[in-house]
This record gives C-alpha cells, structure tokens and sequence, in this order.
C-alpha cells in the first residue's frame, strides 16, 4: 500500500534522529506523531503531536496505532515485543526482521557471515571458560561486548592480556556477551542505503569516520579509499538491505584492512535506521538520509542520492556546543542542534557540517 500526502507516520522514538526525520517529513507535508518514554523528548518539540508512554504499556500503544498510517524507529533498541505488537495494528517500516537482527549482536554477525560478508572473529560467551576459550583462538587484544543493547562504548570492554579476561566477565553483570577478535584496521567507513517500498535501491557516497572515546568525532565524505573499496562497500550494503527486505535508510559500519592484494572490508554492525555518519547529507546531497528514509516508509521515491560537494561533518559533544556562535561566522559551516539544554560531557548537542567546495579546501 502506498501512502501519499496528509500521511500521518507515527515514530518511534524521540532523541535527535527522531526530530530530524520529524523535520524532514515536516517538509514533504508529512505529519509525524512521536512515541516516547521521556517527557523531554527533542522531538516532541517539532511535531504536531507526542505520546509519553512505556514500550510496554499496550494500551497507550494501540492509542497510538490508531492515530498513525505506518510506524517507524528512529534506534535499533526499541523493544522487539513492542515493534511486533504494534506491526498487528499498523505497517512497520523497517519490518521486525532488521530489529532481530540488529538486536543481538550474536545474531548480526551470523547473520552477516550467512551472507558471505566477513566479520571479526567471535565467540558466544556466558561463562569465564568460555571467554578464555575464545582468546585461545582470537588472541588478544580482544573486546567483550553485552550481545544487546549498548552504543558509543557502552557495553563492552577490551581484554589487552589473557589475566583481564575475569575483570572482564565481572564487567558484563552476568550478560550473555560476544567475544570479538582485534581487526587489524586503517581506517572506518560507513556506507549508507536507502531501499524503497518497491526495491528501488540509493547509495550513498561512502563517508570516513573518526571515533574518539568510542564516539563519532567526524565523518568525512569522500573518504580516502580506492573506488573498488567504494563499490564493494555500496554492494555489501544492498546485499543486506535486500536479505532483510528492508523500507527505509540503513547504515553498516566497516572496517578497511589494507593488504598486499589490495583493501578489504570487514563488517562491524548494522544500524536498521539514520545514523550518525550521514547527517552530512542533510547539506550536500538532493535527498538527505532523513528524507529518504521518510519518502521510503511512506511509499515514496526515494529521490536521488547524490552529492554535490565534499564536506565533514562534526559532532558537537558537550561543551563543544559553547563553540556555536563562532561557527555560525563561518560561511562554509552549516550548523545543526538538538535542542537539548542541558549539556552533559558525552552528551551530542548537535553537529555541523563543512562544506567543502574546491580541493583547496
């Protein structure tokens, strides 16, 4: 069933992907009602109309479903259980399948290897003797992650040497975790696919990011990988979007090994959604991720991906928002902020994006 303008998509969610993707549909005409658990939501304060509410409280769920046409999520953590009652009531676009997998990291990377697509090496861990089994085999150093929730660093904990591996089980609390072996890379790309209710597939130029303190600093676009690195990347990325038939705009985030024969790629996980790395598009591209994952769940064209110059986005990280008033005198900088007040260290207050237009730049 395609949808068409005035749609009501009820979403999911309301951190600051939330209101980016509210924006977006704002702009086609589109009207957004969001479903979250906090009251100080960012994106209540650009939409039409909220629900605070538990993901597990059917009741305000269904109140909900009956005010919408089709329902997104704007993270991969939403509980399965809420997603999948909500899918009897209203389409849910991304289906449950790429919250399944996504949720588990366990079955991400089974799922990603079922698809010939390398991974880091792993191993299923619940007890001690299994964590010291599997850096028999990985060596070290290793990463111990929760197999569920967990972003930006949270949830995991690197195992430098055999002795850390007890610290490292105490840190889990008792956890179902994954083992990950070290991947030897140069760089992390990401690349971003947006597929359409009718499997009609836009990809988008692959970014380079830099992470410090397991968070996004930057994404920089183009990144600095050969063009065969770049096509491998598109393909893998809707090789994935097509195995979960998927509506709507996902990100995988890649590693780049550099070999004698060449780069590689190795998959480090999925994001069934926007993502970080691809708020550039919101300035250099016809159609930004948060548009075209709108048009996609609505039934829309996808309209184009393409990007008309080069740019790198950086987040603004806690303080980093007191900077905001000399970036906005930069002609080439394009600030974007959440709307959140208050500021935390970790917290992302917003991001901007450099425009670059010449290579001197």
């Amino acid at each position: 069933m395609t949808f068409f303008p005035p749609l009501t998509i009820g979403l999911l969610g309301g951190g600051q992907l939330g209101r980016m993707l509210a924006l977006a549909a704002a702009k086609l005409g589109l009207r957004v009602h969001v479903f979250a658990p906090e009251a100080d939501s960012p994106a209540f304060e650009v939409v039409p109309a909220h629900t605070v509410g538990g993901y597990d409280d059917e009741a305000a769920l269904t109140r909900f479903a009956q005010q919408v046409d089709v329902i997104t999520y704007e993270f991969e953590n939403v509980p399965a259980a809420a997603a999948a009652f909500l899918a009897t009531l209203k389409p849910v676009r991304p289906g449950i399948a790429a919250l399944d997998v996504a949720q588990d990291r366990l079955s991400e990377k089974r799922f990603l290897n079922g698809l010939g697509i390398a991974t880091a090496p792993f191993h299923a861990v619940e007890t001690l003797g299994e964590i010291e089994a599997g850096l028999a085999e990985t060596g070290v150093p290793a990463i111990l992650k929760t197999r569920r929730l967990g972003y930006d660093g949270k949830g995991q904990v690197k195992i430098a040497a055999l002795d850390e591996a007890a610290a490292a089980f105490a840190a889990m609390g008792g956890q179902p975790a994954i083992l990950e072996g070290f991947v030897p890379f140069c760089r992390e790309i990401s690349v971003l696919v947006g597929r359409g209710l009718d499997g009609a597939i836009e990809v988008y130029d692959i970014p380079e990011n830099v992470h410090r303190e397991h968070i996004l600093r930057t994404s920089s676009v183009p990144a600095r990988i050969g063009s065969e690195t770049a096509r491998a990347a598109a393909a893998l990325g809707s090789q994935i979007a097509v195995a979960l038939d998927y509506v709507g705009v996902l990100a995988v985030e890649l590693f780049v090994v550099a070999g004698v024969a060449g780069e590689s790629l190795v998959a480090n996980e999925i994001a069934p959604r926007v993502h970080n790395s691809g708020h550039w598009t919101e300035s250099v591209c016809d159609v930004s991720q948060f548009e075209m994952h709108v048009r996609a769940v609505a039934g829309l064209a996808l309209g184009s991906a393409r990007r008309h110059a080069d740019v790198v986005m950086e987040n603004l990280i806690g303080d980093d928002v007191g900077r905001v008033a000399a970036l906005m005198s930069d002609p080439s900088a394009r600030v974007h902020l959440y709307g959140k007040r208050v500021v935390r260290a970790g917290r992302k207050m917003g991001h901007v994006n450099h425009i670059r237009h010449t290579m001197a730049e």
